[in-house]
């Protein structure tokens, strides 16, 4: 890390964004084998350094990569089956019945097949193998595989649907139940022990070849987490366990009424009183899986907004004080300096400028956000920093080509007035026949913007349309299922290296 850190923002760079689960490949969903390692070839190859990603956790409900059940584990669905394959835990035969047709992520059916092939994995496996006896002894996935082991046994229920004594995680309890259950609690020990070996694997062969990793942790964690089951005094609950106050956004342009995230919110007294020994555990994790991290909504660190659980809507919370830069200092003074950026998108007050400028991490610019028709647009390029991190759009953005395609009429000619007169500002060509080319042209302006790294998203580099969006906020159903059909030839990376 600290060798990431020396360089980390010192010199211009250019990375994509292109999460696991989009990759292509046979089974469904993208995964950490062929196709990963052909794409760092890829960026390796065109001079990128940076290959951004999302949460690489596993998911649960809603599928989405800021919902898990331990923020800490690895997503099963990316453990590449021809890799257990050559280690004799799968047949040639048995890797075709697991392949699947389909141009998208097709959840449902994941869930009722990669689970079956990895449990078939898990029965050939020698569970007496050193390499792994030592992974179960470090204990990282102990409360893990606990949790999953019990939520199996009662029917996916949440936790704070459990016999108390497992609610309330008695550690009598616990341990007779593992002794009962153990072959369970080893499936899931497995099931993160191969998801590591083959993460770390990836991860090494592309920091070999000078391509480095940007990470993503949220801010909050689901309530049925084994973070949460475990460390209750952490967070705003009842004494049943219950939640308290749940996080989310008050009222704004974008909802009349708010949102409600449905996460419990930090009790930060009680993480000040342990010097945030446990965030710190968390980052020192994420540091061990990523050389960069992109910290999700920043902002909370300063301020974040609460609302009584079982309120309908957001609109009666209230704004509560953050940890702010202290949590940073003890990080640092534990972990050393941090490369992280800081997802700093929407609202933004003093206190957000101020946490900031304190621990000096650069900060997001969209260009999406940039051409409203203000002149003193705070995402338009003339006034985007070398100290921050430059992008196209994001997860939760529409592709490039998607939303300049929204635009219409009257709307659609102030953007393109505004657009072409920040290419003449910025010493770039302004011709833009139709709305592909205006949408490369953003691409072009991240490129060529004053910040020291800009990030691109594999759809705008490939100028997809909105059926490549992949995440639409506030929504269910029909996110985190884009893939691509096939990695992108080189000559398509070019642009990022002009």
């Amino acid at each position: 890390k600290g060798n990431v850190m020396e360089d980390f923002m010192k010199e211009r760079a250019a990375g994509v964004l292109l999460h696991i689960s989009s990759l292509p490949g046979r089974y469904g969903i993208g995964t950490l084998g062929r196709s990963a390692y052909k794409f760092v070839d890829l960026l390796a190859g065109g001079g990128i350094r940076y290959w951004q990603i999302l949460p690489l956790v596993q998911t649960g409900f809603g599928d989405s990569p800021y919902q898990s059940v331990f923020s800490g584990s690895g997503n099963p669905y990316f453990i590449d089956p021809e890799i257990l394959a050559k280690e004799k835990l799968l047949t040639k035969e048995e890797l075709s019945a697991y392949a699947v047709q389909g141009a998208r992520v097709d959840y449902s059916s994941l869930y009722q097949t990669r689970y079956e092939m990895l449990r078939l994995a898990f029965s050939r496996f020698d569970t007496g193998e050193e390499q792994f006896r030592s992974f179960v002894q470090e204990g990282t996935f102990d409360g893990y595989a606990l949790f999953m082991a019990l939520k199996e046994e009662f029917g996916g229920e949440p936790f704070s649907r459990w016999p108390a004594e497992y609610k309330f995680a008695k550690k009598r309890s616990l341990q007779k139940f593992k002794e009962e259950h153990g072959r369970e609690y080893l499936f899931w020990q497995f099931v993160q022990y191969q998801f590591e070996k083959q993460w770390r694997a990836l991860k090494n062969y592309a920091n070999e070849r000078g391509v480095r990793i940007i990470g993503d942790i949220p801010l909050y964690v689901a309530y049925d987490s084994v973070d949460v089951w475990l460390n209750p005094s952490l967070f705003k609950l009842n004494p049943d366990r219950s939640m308290q106050k749940i996080a989310g956004v008050p009222p704004d342009c974008f909802s009349a009424t708010g949102q409600l995230w449905g996460n419990p919110v930090y009790r930060w007294s009680a993480h000040r009183r342990e010097k945030y020994a446990w965030w710190i555990g968390r980052l020192r994790q994420a540091f061990s899986y990523y050389d960069v991290i992109r910290v999700d909504h920043f902002r909370g660190f300063d301020r974040y907004y609460e609302i009584e659980a079982g309120a309908e809507t957001a609109e009666r919370g209230r704004w509560c004080r953050g940890p702010k830069a202290e949590l940073f200092r003890a990080a640092e003074e534990a972990l050393g300096r941090l490369p992280v950026i800081a997802e700093d998108l929407g609202l933004l007050d003093a206190g957000v400028r101020r946490l900031l400028a304190d621990t000096g991490y650069p900060g997001m610019k969209v260009l999406q956000f940039a051409f409203d028709g203000n002149r003193r647009n705070t995402y338009l390029p003339k006034y985007i920093p070398e100290n921050s991190v430059c992008y196209t759009g994001t997860h939760d953005n529409d592709t490039t080509l998607g939303y300049v395609r929204s635009l219409r009429g009257k709307e659609y000619s102030r953007f393109l007035r505004q657009l072409q007169g920040v290419l003449r500002e910025e010493g770039l060509s302004a011709e833009l026949p139709d709305k592909r080319a205006a949408a490369a042209a953003i691409v072009r302006l991240a490129l060529h913007s004053r910040a020291k790294l800009a990030v691109i998203p594999v759809q705008d580099i490939l100028l997809l349309g909105s059926d490549a969006r992949m995440n639409t906020p506030s929504t269910v159903g029909c996110n985190w299922e884009f893939r691509l059909k096939r990695l992108p030839k080189r000559e398509k990376l070019q642009i990022l290296r002009e």
